[in-house]
């Protein structure tokens, strides 16, 4: 990239459990919230805005083309267009890398992208028999043709389809996300106590920022009629590794990833204002900080996880970075055996060797890895995540005075995203 894109700023909703305290606001009004409050925070114009990019994975069908839907819904002008992308994990992070290449070919100046997902709200799916079944019925122009497809009908035509599990199953792999967790553990050797251990960190790291208030600019709270949220409210305050040693595998009966070392499965948005570099100057704005690069790589959908170092080896060839350049990383936790996987790939000789045929790409020092905890005590709103990162690792880096931050994911299905962030 030329010229960097200047981040002028972001917002985002508490993380909510799914089936929570956010279980009743559909995504598009979630994400409405939090897109109406930035842009009144920040005293744009609506009319400034070329157009809105919204990251969503679990597209409701009530609200075709979500990102026009909460546009609408957050007091934009008619005249405003706005379209939805979906990258899974990685939805949030590529409305932010969609609208880069809009600025960069000159098809817009100023921005509203983000993410959004409301994981509670993934719906029940009917079985294809009681579908058939349902066509049929509809069809049948008398009643006796009605009648005798009613003795065809089963009781286990209802078994419903669990729309949140299909969409976590890989059909390239054939598998659920967890079980590509548990392939990167036997991998890599990693083992229950490890992830246990991570997974424990990840929860004192975010409480100790809950109770800090350091999240405060960054979360707006959600008022319904209903309930009301501050903070995030996934964390689990004062949690041990005796609690998180009694979970059972999930995945695998004999494997070694539980629901206590996996991210969780969540609600919330997160949105940020872009514009040029040069753009911002010319308005007199001040942005929080700036995009300078972001990349994409793809993997073996079996070993998702390990789209973090595909996707930041990418990015550092691209922009010739090291590792020893960035101040704080933020790597998104999907699983602890994932994340354990990514650090040992980046040190291993082996790993790189085979990979890249080349050099690793060093040591992650763990003092500046995901230091207010990550997906695992937060959460993880699928199409919210990538843009919550980018986001936090910008708030962070000028909370600590420090410059350079990376923000990656593994995405489901094969991919990685990986962008270089500064302040």
């Amino acid at each position: 990239m030329n010229e960097r894109i200047a981040i002028i700023d972001g917002l985002r909703s508490p993380v909510a459990k799914a089936n929570g305290k956010l279980n009743h606001v559909q995504t598009d009004n979630l994400g409405a919230i939090i897109a109406k409050e930035l842009v009144l925070r920040n005293n744009i114009p609506y009319d400034d805005f070329d157009e809105v990019i919204i990251g969503n994975v679990a597209q409701p069908a009530n609200a075709a083309n979500i990102a026009r839907v909460l546009t609408m819904r957050a007091g934009f002008p008619k005249k405003t267009i706005a379209y939805t992308v979906h990258r899974n994990c990685a939805s949030g992070m590529q409305a932010l890398s969609s609208s880069i290449e809009k600025i960069y070919t000159n098809q817009g100046e100023i921005y509203l992208a983000g993410g959004v997902e409301s994981m509670s709200n993934i719906p029940l799916l009917f079985s294809n028999q009681f579908k058939d079944f349902m066509t049929k019925f509809t069809y049948a122009k008398t009643a006796s043709e009605k009648l005798k497809l009613l003795t065809t009908f089963r009781l286990s035509f209802l078994k419903p389809t669990i729309g949140l599990i299909s969409g976590l199953t890989d059909p390239i792999s054939g598998k659920i996300m967890g079980i590509t967790a548990e392939n990167l553990a036997n991998e890599f050797k990693i083992s229950r106590q490890a992830q246990d251990e991570y997974a424990l960190q990840s929860h004192i790291k975010a409480q100790k920022a809950i109770e800090s208030g350091i999240l405060k600019d960054e979360i707006h709270p959600i008022m319904t009629k209903d309930s009301s949220i501050m903070d995030d409210d996934g964390i689990r305050f004062n949690q041990t590794i005796e609690a998180l040693s009694k979970l059972k595998p999930i995945f695998d009966r004999t494997g070694t990833v539980t629901a206590g070392n996996s991210s969780q499965v969540s609600d919330g948005a997160c949105m940020m204002i872009l514009c040029s570099e040069s753009k911002a100057k010319e308005l007199g704005l001040e942005p929080i900080g700036y995009i300078k690069d972001y990349a994409y790589a793809g993997l073996d959908a079996h070993r998702m996880g390990l789209g973090p170092i595909f996707a930041t080896k990418k990015l550092f060839d691209k922009t010739g970075t090291r590792l020893k350049d960035i101040d704080l990383i933020e790597l998104n936790e999907a699983f602890a055996a994932q994340v354990i996987a990514n650090l040992e790939a980046f040190k291993s000789k082996s790993f790189c060797k085979k990979e890249f045929n080349a050099e690793p790409l060093g040591e992650i020092n763990e003092e500046i890895l995901n230091v207010n905890g990550g997906a695992i005590a937060i959460g993880h709103p699928v199409g919210m995540s990538g843009a919550r990162i980018v986001l936090h690792t910008i708030k962070e880096l000028k909370r600590r005075g420090k410059k350079t931050g990376l923000a990656t994911l593994c995405v489901g299905g094969g991919q990685g995203a990986s962008f270089l962030v500064e302040v």
